[in-house]
């Protein structure tokens, strides 16, 4: 571009000089790795945004899981997987593993309906990490409609614990799990931190 007059002569540019506009991320001076991939941090860094939710599983009856038997605390083996990330969740054992380096908090919940009516006073889920119940939920019956409980929490997790769900049910007699609708499920996902 031409001048008319004098030229100006070439100094720093500072913040005062600066108006709306766009700024060529080659001049900025943080560290790290400057793309439309990453956001500048107000420690003059750049860092990725976002980040996934995984490990993730959810988890489900396919069919009745029979037997689940009075006033014992029973595993739910949900046997059909919608999804599963990290291939960790075993469908014969109803446990999932947090796999190597994904330790961290975890949102774990699942729920169930037994076939049982009638005269039972409580039902219980569990959320069981590594063989001790951490969370529970204890759900009063009346005197009509199925037993049904469910559940949800935050957990702290270390890779290689083991979680699963357990019931537990006094209706007086063994009942199923019933799997139609999802009445029987058990999901989870890592949470960004």
């Amino acid at each position: 571009m031409a001048y008319i007059g004098k030229v100006p002569t070439a100094v720093p540019l500072t913040s005062a000089d600066i108006q709306d506009g766009t700024i060529a991320l080659a001049d900025l001076s943080a560290t790290g790795t400057k793309d439309s991939t990453t956001f500048l941090r107000g420690d003059n860094t750049f860092a990725s945004a976002g980040g996934t939710n995984t490990p993730a599983w959810k988890v489900k009856r396919g069919s009745a899981q029979s037997g689940v038997a009075n006033a014992t605390e029973t595993t739910i083996i949900c046997d059909s997987e919608e999804f599963d990330t990290a291939n960790a969740y075993n469908t014969s054992t109803g446990i999932f593993t947090v796999p190597s380096g994904q330790g961290g908090k975890y949102m774990i919940g699942g729920a169930f309906r037994t076939n049982a009516s009638g005269t039972g006073t409580r039902v219980i889920i569990y959320i069981n990490v590594g063989g001790t119940n951490v969370h529970q939920y204890n759900n009063p019956q009346g005197s009509d409609g199925e037993a049904s409980s469910g559940i949800h929490a935050i957990v702290s997790l270390t890779a290689g614990q083991e979680v699963k769900l357990r019931v537990y049910q006094n209706t007086g007699g063994a009942v199923n799990l019933e799997s139609s609708e999802g009445k029987t499920y058990f999901y989870g996902y890592k949470i960004i931190e």
